[in-house]
Formats: C-alpha cells, sequence, structure tokens
C-alpha cells in the first residue's frame, strides 16, 4: 500500500552522491507538492516550482528552519575531508540527529537516512561505531516510522576522485557476481538504486523501525 496524501519532503546532505539523485526524484514524485533543502550555500542548479533551499547553518542551527513530513538524511563524509574523528562525527552523527530532532519537534512523521553496511554502536571500527550510534539516536527520537538504509559499496559517478574507492569498484564489478548466498549482501550497491529506495520506502504505510541491508536494496 502507498499513501496518496500530498507531503512536503525536507532533504539535507543534497550535494552528495546519493542525496543529488534523491532530490531529482523528489521533484518528479506526484507524492510531494514541496521539496525543501538544507544548504550550506546555494545548489547552483535551475529554479524549480517545488524546491525551496534554505541556507542554514548547522553550527548555529534555526529549529524553525527545519520541518517537513518526510526527512530524508543523505549527510556523510569520510575521515580524510572531515580532518579528525570529532569533525567526522558532527557531520555523519550530530547533524544528522539535530535535524531530526527539530523536525520531529515540528511534527514530521518518517525520517529516512543512509548509513552503511556494518553499521554497529558496539564496533570496534569507529567509522561503524558512529554509524550504528546515529541509528540509535535516531530511534531514540519516536518517529513513527524509521527506515534506515544500509549500503554496501556505494557504484556511482562522485565529484571527487577517491582512489581507494575507484580500486574497489573495479574489484567489486570483477568478484560482484560470485558473491552469493549470504554473501550477497557484499555486493557493490548502484547509487542510484539507494536513492530510489529512499523515496519509494518513504511512500510505505507501515509504521516502525526498519533496516534494510545492501541486499535487499538492489531491487529497486
Amino acid at each position: 500500500m502507498v499513501e496518496k496524501k500530498l507531503k512536503t519532503a525536507l532533504l539535507v546532505g543534497a550535494t552528495g552522491l546519493i542525496g543529488q539523485q534523491v532530490l531529482e526524484l523528489l521533484l518528479q514524485s506526484p507524492h510531494y507538492t514541496q521539496v525543501k533543502v538544507l544548504v550550506r550555500r546555494p545548489l547552483g542548479i535551475p529554479p524549480h516550482k517545488k524546491l525551496e533551499e534554505i541556507v542554514y547553518n548547522f553550527d548555529a542551527p534555526n529549529a524553525d528552519l527545519v520541518e517537513g513530513d518526510d526527512v530524508f538524511c543523505c549527510l556523510g563524509t569520510t575521515m580524510k575531508k572531515a580532518g579528525s574523528k570529532e569533525a567526522f562525527r558532527r557531520v555523519d552523527q550530530e547533524y544528522p540527529v539535530q535535524v531530526g530532532t527539530f523536525a520531529r519537534q515540528k511534527g514530521a512523521q518518517k525520517y529516512l537516512i543512509v548509513t552503511a553496511m556494518g553499521a554497529d554502536a558496539e564496533a570496534s571500527l569507529f567509522y561503524n561505531r558512529v554509524k550504528g550510534e546515529v541509528e540509535e539516536e535516531l530511534m531514540a527520537l519516536g518517529y513513527p516510522t524509521l527506515h534506515v538504509l544500509r549500503p554496501s559499496l556505494l557504484l556511482g559517478k562522485r565529484k571527487e576522485t577517491r582512489l581507494g574507492e575507484k580500486v574497489g569498484e573495479g574489484l567489486a564489478k570483477v568478484f560482484g557476481p560470485l558473491l552469493l548466498g549470504p554473501l550477497r549482501k557484499y555486493r557493490a550497491i548502484d547509487s542510484a538504486k539507494v536513492a530510489r529506495a529512499m523515496v519509494e520506502l518513504a511512500q510505505k504505510k507501515e509504521t516502525g523501525v526498519f533496516i534494510h541491508l545492501s541486499d535487499s536494496l538492489q531491487k529497486y
């Protein structure tokens, strides 16, 4: 079952690999009359009748600017780009929770976030631990519906070249077909599939917390 009510989408992380595609899908979706995007600076894209760009400072937040029915969080960085564990945690944990808290206070009903395969608040690996911790904090906010997407290595055209990921993509294309059965979740996944999954999952009526592993996202 899908909902027919027209809604407002709130998107953060619209400049990233998945976020750009989610934005395009939301603007095309008949389910949303308005798409609000929190940005540090204007996106520099053509205007659209549905699109409202909201310049927002995550480090000096204004809760009044954070409002929507369905929240889509595609925020994420890398340790190299962040420069420190503290900076990484701000982007990947504190900002998603901040937005989720403000939006929920304004009546948001659904929150959808992309974390990562292996997310676990008890993990020894810092990256996986932060991803798991943000999931747990979001679960505590009381959203009627929370969708957590945990993709494997993402395939797609990025703005910046990351040598390690390029090597990983090459290996994934060679060895991916060999990953069968329970190993399917380790297959690399096209970022477009994750973006489509986010938008389609937001239309489902079921309430609760839903964890979507990488292999289940391959169908989108």
